[in-house]
């Protein structure tokens, strides 16, 4: 594909995920793709290995999984690829294209998630998804049932300033102005939630770091989008799970 052509696919696309496309072209997505990818600490080699990227969107972390030596990996979304959301399957679609890559895609919700409806993967993916579900432990208990090693959650927490198990529930958009929030537990629950969906350990792998908490909070407090209290005890976190 011709540079000029295929800088002008890039620009129709609304991206989420920052794909190197190869020649210069990096897909200008909203995520910071490549520093997340260093908070999850994915096993460098996954040889011979089968991987499931549940909300995968554009697809960074799938491609990501195949340059790590994956045999088989299952790129699965719905919301976004359904076009319920501003982003679309496109940029997953092209990205593949581009890279030449062998991901298998399926749109499937991981609430229909089940070894019937997929199989089992030695390792799953599940990043910035469980915040958006009405379920969350039935997401989790059905993320289980496909994972056959490790599981890779990353979400967002709040009410980290408690110490049991907690969860907020935002009924009308009150995290960041977004609709399609639901739930987010602390991290107490998230671990708790974990353990009753199935998995045997469970360990925190990162969160953000308090000098990143202030200065999030401060901006929200100056957008009157939130209070500096409920913001500072709002983070994002990256577990390991293992059946």
């Amino acid at each position: 594909m011709e540079d000029e052509v295929l800088r002008e696919r890039v620009e129709g696309i609304n991206w989420f995920h920052t794909i190197d496309l190869g020649d210069g072209v990096i897909t200008p997505g909203q995520d910071n793709s490549f520093e997340k990818l260093e908070t999850l600490q994915m096993p460098g080699d996954l040889t011979g290995k089968s991987v499931l990227d549940i909300g995968s969107w554009d697809g960074f972390f799938s491609f990501e999984a195949e340059k790590r030596g994956a045999e088989k990996i299952l790129a699965t979304d719905s919301y976004v690829w359904d076009g319920r959301s501003w982003g679309s399957k496109e940029g997953f679609l092209l990205a593949r294209e581009v890279l030449g890559s062998s991901v298998e895609d399926k749109n499937m919700d991981v609430m229909d998630m089940s070894p019937d409806t997929l199989g089992v993967f030695d390792l799953v993916l599940f990043l910035g998804v469980l915040y958006h579900l009405k379920y969350p432990l039935k997401a989790l208990e059905n993320v289980a049932s496909v994972t056959g090693d490790q599981l890779i959650l990353e979400t967002f927490v709040d009410l980290i300033h408690i110490k049991n198990p907690a969860a907020a529930f935002y009924q009308q958009a009150e995290l960041e102005g977004d609709s399609s929030s639901w739930w987010a537990p602390n991290p107490p629950a998230v671990e708790s939630m974990l353990k009753t969906a199935g998995f045997k350990q469970v360990k925190k792998i990162y969160s953000h770091p308090l000098w990143f908490r202030v200065g999030r909070a401060m901006k929200l407090r100056l957008s009157n989008s939130d209070s500096f209290f409920n913001a500072l005890n709002q983070s994002r976190v990256v577990y390991h799970a293992w059946k």
